[in-house]
């Protein structure tokens, strides 16, 4: 058994044990078993789960001879969320609310427009959650580009501020976000906007 929980494995599609006896019809005991087993491999989530990666599940499959169902991967790839925030002490919150909230999901922060215009290409974030008013580009702007640009134009955008006598509520919309918050708000108003917009892929 590995107990890696280095940050390329973690990026990584991963199951839990539970996935793990509902796909091979078996027990949570029986999975246990065969990880302590050393007959699937695995690591340590940060609290002490199992996690098993798409890698390491479909070699375990292989070797036991068990049919791979390659829509069952396909549904279980990890979210991803991109935060554009340039307030570091905030961001670095927002992050931490969010993996408390969402431990499969995959998080990555930015702060700046250009720096978000940039990792979208690369990240390819399911939904951004963008401050509007960033350095160097701000967010209105990112938001117009994303929604011009073919390839990125269906990432969701939930919108945040702390100005919104200036940015609107219309005007940001008008814009190109799905939706938005004004700071402050409250974690599970965030939550429910996140899940609205992510809509199935948001179930945990």
């Amino acid at each position: 058994m590995s107990s890696r929980s280095d940050s390329q494995t973690a990026l990584k599609p991963t199951f839990s044990t539970t996935d793990v006896a509902r796909y091979c019809r078996v027990s949570g005991v029986q999975v246990t078993r065969w990880i302590k087993d050393g007959k699937l491999k695995c690591y340590r989530y940060p609290g002490g789960r199992y996690k098993i990666t798409k890698g390491n599940f479909k070699e375990f499959l292989e070797t036991n001879n068990i049919p791979i169902i390659e829509e069952f991967f396909e549904s279980h790839e990890r979210v991803r969320i991109l935060i554009g925030e340039d307030d570091f002490d905030f961001a670095d919150s927002l992050r931490q609310i969010l993996e408390e909230r969402y431990p499969e999901f995959q998080i990555e922060v930015v702060n700046d427009g250009y720096e978000a215009l940039l990792k979208m290409g690369e990240f390819k974030p399911d939904l951004l959650i963008l401050d509007i008013k960033m350095p160097k580009i701000n967010g209105l702007e990112v938001c117009q580009r994303l929604k011009n640009n073919s390839t990125l134009r269906s990432i969701k955008i939930l919108a945040i501020t702390g100005n919104s006598r200036t940015y609107t509520r219309e005007i940001v919309i008008d814009s190109g976000a799905d939706e938005y918050l004004v700071k402050p708000f409250e974690s599970e108003e965030l939550f429910r906007n996140i899940e609205k917009l992510l809509g199935k892929k948001a179930v945990v």
